[in-house]
Order: structure tokens, then C-alpha cells, then sequence
């Protein structure tokens, strides 16, 4: 009886599947999107309304005030609440690490259980800590401040910091998790031979614990770049998906679903997208060259 297939065909039978997925939900759409960015195109009137325009959607970006001004909530956002995350993740895996023993395991699913928590959950949350009238954040600055309340979501120059405790909240212990698996992999025996050197247990940080997180350090911090430059979920459900007052809190990924599903123009939401990615690998390219250029001495 002979094979349904010959036997050197099997290996592509059994990938075709997932060929063809990754061609109809991945590939097509990237390049889709990237044909749209050169196109006017309203979906509504159907695909013959698809007019090239060539670079007008870049050019018009350029000029165009509320991408600037999105671009610029972005960066802050992604410096503000992204920096801090390691600034407290690192020190605190290796608290957690070194100090609690048989309770490692439950404070990190603690301290992870943010970071799986649903955006609808964390959102009714959030908006309940701050609330002007009845929020908690505001009943504790009442206690120790003279203050009326904040108004965290309503004022401008107060939902970027409102956005970023929130982005903060969420992430800080996804690091903390990461931080502490590359601990764990640290021998021993490396702490030891430090400690019979006489090293303190601050020389033992600076100059052992930290150079050999270094490869986790520019993991995460990558992954903080990425994140935070194609932050939506957070800002978009404190400020009800319209960015706030005076667009305080509209980010681009926010801008470009606006852009698209809001004003029905493609096109310029298509061009939005690439901007976007061309600076999130401009970025993360800069990222990797500078903890190159530190392993490297140079």
C-alpha cells in the first residue's frame, strides 16, 4: 500500500497549518498595512475607494499636532513609569532572594498577580483610587496634606502621573520575577569566595550582583521600550479611550486607533503604525548598543 504523501513531504504536510495561519493572521495584514500607509482609503466605501497618495500620510504626521503631542505622552509615560521598575525591581528581587527563605514563592505570585490581572479589574480599581471626592489616594493626602483632593483623571497635568502609577503598579513585579530567576542562576559559590575576600555585602551588589544581571537587565529593559512605546490598554481605559483633558493622556498607539476606527481614515492610522515601529526599533537598536558599549568597556 503506498503513502497518502511521500515521505519527504511530510515535514511541509504537517507545517501547512501553521503556514497557513501565520500567512492569513501575520504576514498578510503587515503587508497590508504597509501598502495602506501609502494609500487614502475609507473602509466603508469598499476597497475600490483606496486612492495611492504616496508619502502625503507621513508628510501630513509631520505637521500634525496631536501625533506630536501623542508621541510626546508616549516618551513621558515610557521614561516615567518604566524607569522606576527597575529602580525598585532589582533591589527587591534581591531582598527577595536573600531574605525570606521558604516565602520567596507566595510574595512573587504577589507581586505577579498584577501583571495577569484583567484590564477591566485594574481599571475599576484605579479609577476608584482616584476618585476627587471618595478615592483613597485622596482621603490619604487629606490626612497628611491641606489639600480639597486631586483631581487625577479630570486636570491635565495630573493624568500622565495617574497613567504612570497605574503602568507602574502593573509591571514592577513582572520584573521583580525576571530580576529573580536571574538571581537564582547565580552560583553560590561566587558569594562565598567574595565573602572570604572580605567583601561587604554592598561591594558583593555592585560589583558581582549587578554586572552579571546585566543580560536580564537589557531583557526587560527592552521589553520596557517596547512596551511602553506601544502603551494603549492602561491610558485608554482610565481616560475612557478619548486621552483625557486636553488630550493629556492619549499615547499614539491611542491616537492611531482613533485615527482608524474614530475619523475612518486608514491610511494616516497605517502610517502611524510604521512611525511607531521604526522608533521602537530605533530604540531598542540604541538599548542593545548601550549595554554593548558597557560590556565592552568602551
Amino acid at each position: 500500500m503506498k503513502p497518502l504523501i511521500k515521505l519527504r513531504w511530510a515535514p511541509y504536510f504537517f507545517l501547512a497549518p501553521f503556514m497557513l495561519l501565520f500567512f492569513v493572521f501575520g504576514l498578510f495584514p503587515l503587508g497590508f498595512s504597509l501598502v495602506l500607509a501609502f494609500q487614502s482609503w475609507d473602509p466603508v466605501q469598499g476597497l475600490a475607494s483606496m486612492t495611492f497618495v504616496g508619502l502625503k500620510n507621513f508628510v501630513f504626521l509631520w505637521g500634525d499636532d496631536w501625533f506630536w503631542k501623542s508621541l510626546y505622552n508616549t516618551l513621558w509615560l515610557a521614561v516615567v513609569s518604566g524607569l522606576p521598575q527597575h529602580l525598585v525591581a532589582i533591589p527587591l528581587a534581591c531582598f527577595i532572594h536573600n531574605r525570606l527563605g521558604r516565602w520567596r514563592n507566595a510574595v512573587v505570585g504577589v507581586y505577579f498577580m498584577p501583571y495577569i490581572t484583567s484590564t477591566v479589574a485594574m481599571a475599576i480599581l484605579f479609577s476608584a483610587l482616584f476618585s476627587t471626592d471618595y478615592g483613597v489616594i485622596n482621603t490619604v493626602l487629606r490626612f497628611f496634606l491641606p489639600t480639597q483632593g486631586i483631581d487625577w483623571l479630570g486636570d491635565p497635568d495630573n493624568i500622565k502621573p495617574a497613567i504612570a502609577l497605574m503602568v507602574f503598579w502593573r509591571y514592577v513585579g513582572f520584573n521583580t520575577v525576571l530580576y529573580l530567576a536571574a538571581l537564582q542562576a547565580i552560583p553560590k559559590e561566587t558569594y562565598e569566595a567574595a565573602t572570604l575576600d572580605g567583601a561587604s555585602s554592598r561591594q558583593q551588589f555592585f560589583f558581582i550582583t549587578l554586572p552579571l544581571l546585566k543580560p536580564m537587565m537589557l531583557f526587560s529593559i527592552t521589553l520596557s521600550v517596547i512596551g511602553g512605546l506601544q502603551l494603549f490598554e492602561e491610558p485608554f481605559v482610565l481616560t475612557g479611550g478619548r486621552g483625557g483633558s486636553d488630550q493629556a493622556g492619549m499615547t499614539t498607539a491611542i491616537y492611531m486607533f482613533r485615527t482608524a476606527f474614530e475619523f475612518s481614515d486608514f491610511g494616516t492610522a497605517s502610517a502611524i503604525s510604521w512611525s511607531l515601529f521604526l522608533m521602537v526599533a530605533l530604540l531598542t537598536w540604541a538599548t542593545h548598543r548601550l549595554f554593548r558599549s558597557k560590556r565592552d568597556g568602551s
